[in-house]
């Protein structure tokens, strides 16, 4: 097939990426700076553009890997009306494409994704929809040629798997993050909790998250959670999450027990 690309963000380049190592042409990559188009086109060494006129009306598949704000703009223009037509969103459903395009459909990477980390995309989750049997189609035989994990879910699913996404990644991330501040204002190594991090990131292969669970929240220890309440009397929302967080392990096994 010949694929146009809208985006040059982290999702569009770890895809194109992938796409550029099978038999599929990427004809051009449009993003709307043209530094960016450039920056991808130039690295796929193929032709792009930031400029909506001169989007190539003859692609057989356009993936629009770009943001969820930016996502209808692009779908509403008259582009290849007859052509497929999928973007990559987690949060948006495929019907986006209702009213614009014949055949449409979604390709979405379940995977957090960075420009400058490099990615096995054979590992990386691929969740299919389609308007149709012609889309479904050529979808399947495009993700499993860049993915050894394919999958096809609808719309109501996908959002449900992007929200708890969100908790398994973002939110984590952002524990992380927070983590990393309290480490550092003691001048500790944030370095010496990712042992503990890889453990607990690696021990859900084995078991459940439930089963998986520890901590004081878990064994009901008030002494120690009162503790790191009166640490952090001078952090109030970071007060108010640990305490939320504490009372929702402690009610979920209690209940349990």
């Amino acid at each position: 097939m010949n694929i146009l690309l809208h985006g040059s963000g982290n999702v569009a380049t770890h895809l194109a990426l992938a796409i550029h190592k099978t038999e599929h042409q990427i004809v051009q990559v449009y993003s709307r700076t043209k530094a960016s188009a450039a920056a991808l086109g130039n690295r796929l060494g193929v032709p792009y553009t930031h400029l909506v006129d001169e989007i190539m009306q003859d692609a057989d598949l356009y993936i629009y890997a770009v943001s969820d704000d930016a996502l209808e703009s692009l779908v509403s223009l008259n582009i290849a009306p007859q052509a497929m037509h999928v973007h990559t969103a987690g949060s948006v459903a495929m019907d986006i494409f209702k009213g614009y395009k014949k055949h449409y459909g979604v390709l979405y990477p379940l995977q957090s994704l960075s420009k400058d980390k490099t990615i096995d995309f054979q590992q990386v989750p691929l969740l299919l929809e389609a308007s149709d049997e012609v889309v479904k189609q050529a979808l399947d035989v495009l993700a499993k040629e860049i993915s050894g994990q394919v999958h096809h879910y609808n719309t109501e699913q996908r959002l449900k798997i992007h929200l708890a996404a969100v908790f398994a990644n973002n939110f984590v991330n952002h524990l992380f993050h927070i983590a990393s501040d309290i480490m550092e204002s003691s001048d500790i190594d944030f370095n010496l909790l990712k042992p503990l991090i890889k453990e607990t990131v690696e021990k859900i292969s084995h078991l459940s998250p439930a089963e998986a669970q520890t901590g004081p929240a878990k064994r009901n220890d008030q002494k120690i959670m009162k503790q790191h309440m009166e640490m952090l009397k001078d952090q109030p929302k970071l007060q108010n999450l640990y305490r939320e967080l504490s009372q929702m392990i402690l009610e979920q096994y209690l209940h349990q027990s």
